[in-house]
């Protein structure tokens, strides 16, 4: 039996794990469960799944979810500091780390740390910080097992292949809601518009990164880590039925490719019983209803957050980090209608050319800069 700690419990990515393991309960333990603000639905899945301990990030919710689980005698810790200190607990197997954005960081790096093996959902970890991260993993002999589909589908495709065999790996994006509407007219959508996503149901912050494609511009970040790729053999297709999830294309010309319905189980279940595959019954791939399969190359006028990656990944230092931190505080001011669409990109590449590229950082330097990043989109919109 695995015994799981999971890290943003009640996000998208952390209610799917909790199906796949409702699916194969006799497989997995819930050791530890934290969430960011939703007490009420981290003090249900506590009385379901019994775990040791459960933190909320929101100090608000502190006393509400500490007086409900008190007769189940479920340790209660709060605020970023609970988090942390969930994230080393060690009794754990594998940690699932479903934290949304620059916050789910730290997280990763306490659990492997702590010699904990991580399912890693937060991408933010190895754009901000991927050189810092795969060293640790190396240094702690600790695994990590990408759940993002994208990169699932890559894994999947090398098992079995050597390193020099590969040509470059090929990520595939739907193109989100906006992959068809005129350029001139994207200064005029609205958040409600951006949260439409045509294929995948995601978190708010996840849907509008799909929206402008910088999702796709931090998966290359993140697939240079994963699988020590330079950018250069790193592609971008669009894909609008999202079923093919990524490719790998050989030396020999072959390409081996992951298919799928678009549905977060899937990653999220290969990546906790990995290496074994699970007989468990989710809808079936009915490829006479889906009838084609498309593909596009990416339009770069519309998308420039996808250049912007291969920018700063190839400037290296902290620029993926600025990237990061930037888009991620300019899409929250988006959604609060402060700014518009078009600034979320716009922000982001002012930042990576005003804002001090350090390069060789530490982590502490790497997590000061979500601070930086944030005040330097409140100074823009001022």
């Amino acid at each position: 039996m695995k015994r799981l700690t999971i890290l943003g419990a009640t996000g998208s990515i952390g209610k799917n794990a909790l199906k796949v393991i409702d699916a194969k309960p006799e497989r997995f333990e819930v050791h530890y469960l934290t969430a960011g603000k939703n007490g009420q639905l981290l003090v249900e899945q506590a009385k379901k799944y019994n775990p040791k301990s459960v933190a909320i990030a929101d100090d608000s919710q502190y006393f509400f979810v500490k007086n409900e689980l008190k007769p189940l005698g479920i340790e209660v810790l709060s605020g970023r500091g609970g988090i942390l200190h969930i994230a080393e607990k060690n009794d754990a197997d594998l940690a699932i780390n479903a934290i949304v954005g620059a916050p789910g960081l730290e997280p990763t790096y306490r659990c492997i740390e702590a010699g904990i093996d991580v399912a890693l959902s937060n991408k933010e970890s190895l754009v901000m910080a991927g050189k810092l991260i795969m060293n640790l993993l190396k240094e702690r002999n600790v695994k990590l097992y990408p759940i993002d589909s994208e990169h699932s589908a890559i894994w999947q495709c090398l098992v079995g292949e050597k390193p020099e065999s590969i040509k470059r790996i090929i990520l595939t994006g739907s193109g989100g809601p906006f992959r068809t509407k005129p350029v001139e007219e994207f200064q005029y959508i609205k958040p409600e518009d951006a949260l439409k996503h045509p294929t995948w149901n995601m978190g708010k912050k996840i849907t509008i990164d799909s929206a402008t494609m910088m999702n796709k511009g931090l998966e290359i970040i993140e697939a240079k880590w994963l699988f020590d790729i330079p950018p250069e053999k790193i592609d971008v297709i669009i894909h609008p039925q999202s079923i093919i999830h990524s490719m790998v294309e050989f030396i020999d010309g072959s390409v081996k490719a992951q298919l799928g319905l678009p549905d977060m189980k899937l990653p999220i279940q290969y990546a906790l019983n990995y290496p074994e595959r699970i007989n468990v019954a989710w809808e079936d791939t009915d490829f006479s209803k889906i009838g084609k399969l498309n593909f596009e190359t990416p339009d770069f006028q519309k998308f420039p957050s996808i250049k912007l990656a291969y920018n700063a990944l190839k400037r290296g230092g902290t620029a993926p980090a600025i990237l990061n931190v930037v888009n991620e505080s300019a899409v929250y001011a988006f959604l609060d209608n402060k700014i518009k669409f078009t600034d979320i990109s716009a922000f982001a590449e002012k930042a990576l050319s005003e804002i001090k590229i350090i390069d060789n950082p530490s982590l502490s330097n790497i997590l000061e800069l979500e601070k930086i990043g944030y005040e330097f989109v409140q100074s823009q919109i001022n």
